[in-house]
């Protein structure tokens, strides 16, 4: 009986502080940790996504500005971090620099020819953390999906855009707020 209840109280126990979150403080920098997987020093608190110009040599014209707002809504969403248009605590910025379709699957049925296409996107981003500038970073991000070859690019390019774009969104924002 007394071991069930103290099991009862440890599960108790983690529970309220899994629910609770958790905040580490370490001398004047303290680190809060959310359910988003999000960790980001309490000092942070503002955040700006710079404008991502299309400099591939194809451009998609809904590219650019998908991807700026999906980066600006996760950050509003996942965060508590207010936005600013520049100069952020945290700041993301950078550019597409390939958009290309090429084929992907090929048919050894009927001559080679393919049988699915692979749409590439790669962004360049550089992040600035005003807070604790050890976690800046300046790299590419790559991301695809795969579609059938008999259909036209511009068929299918706009769910497969934001396909891809959610992809990138999710990577670039683990890489920039998921320091472990």
């Amino acid at each position: 009986m007394k071991k069930t209840k103290f099991i009862s109280r440890i599960v108790l126990f983690a529970t309220l502080l899994l629910l609770a979150g958790c905040t580490i403080r370490l001398g004047r920098m303290s680190f809060g940790y959310t359910f988003t997987g999000a960790s980001i020093s309490d000092n942070a608190k503002t955040f700006s996504v710079a404008y991502f110009p299309n400099n591939a040599t194809m451009v998609a014209p809904i590219l650019s500005s998908t991807l700026t707002d999906a980066l600006r809504e996760r950050f509003e969403r996942q965060t508590r971090l207010s936005q600013q248009s520049e100069g952020g605590d945290l700041a993301i910025e950078g550019e597409i620099i390939n958009y290309v379709s090429a084929p992907s699957s090929y048919s050894s049925a009927d001559g080679g020819t393919a049988e699915l296409n692979r749409l590439t996107i790669t962004v360049q981003v550089r992040f600035t953390n005003a807070i604790e500038p050890q976690w800046n970073y300046n790299k590419q991000f790559s991301g695809y999906r795969d579609y059938n070859a008999s259909e036209l690019l511009q068929q299918v390019e706009g769910s497969l855009i934001q396909e891809i774009v959610n992809d990138l969104v999710d990577d670039i924002f683990n890489a920039c707020v998921s320091n472990w």
